[in-house]
């Protein structure tokens, strides 16, 4: 455990931060945030999948034309995605079927 310590005041001390995280929870047909901002950086987003569908995650900051996001996941389990978040308002939503027109999305806002 000291070790584990040591590695991670050093990697702070020297200007590495660690990312932000989130988790955002699917069921059908909704998604909740555990945070609905975050600051511009490294992100590491978990979507869980507590349904009984298959369900992903995509994001897309509004205005831009890259979208991120997870490959589909099966009911109980879970995926991580790692992305640089800059200041703006993002998209979030399943590509599932017509799962975004049921209600699953949502709105990040990444600030300064």
């Amino acid at each position: 455990m000291k070790t584990l310590a040591v590695i991670l005041v050093g990697t702070f001390a020297l200007g590495g931060a660690a990312p932000a995280r989130m988790q955002v929870v699917a069921h059908e047909f909704s998604f909740s945030l555990s945070r609905t901002h975050l600051r511009a950086g490294s992100a590491v987003i978990e979507l869980a999948n507590f349904g009984q569908d298959p369900h992903d995650l995509r994001l897309q900051r509004i205005g831009a034309r890259h979208i991120a996001g997870t490959s589909v996941v099966a009911p109980g389990s879970r995926a991580e995605l790692a992305v640089k978040l800059v200041p703006g308002r993002y998209s979030l939503w399943c590509s599932v079927a017509d799962h975004r027109a049921r209600g699953m999305r949502a709105t990040l806002i990444v600030r300064p």
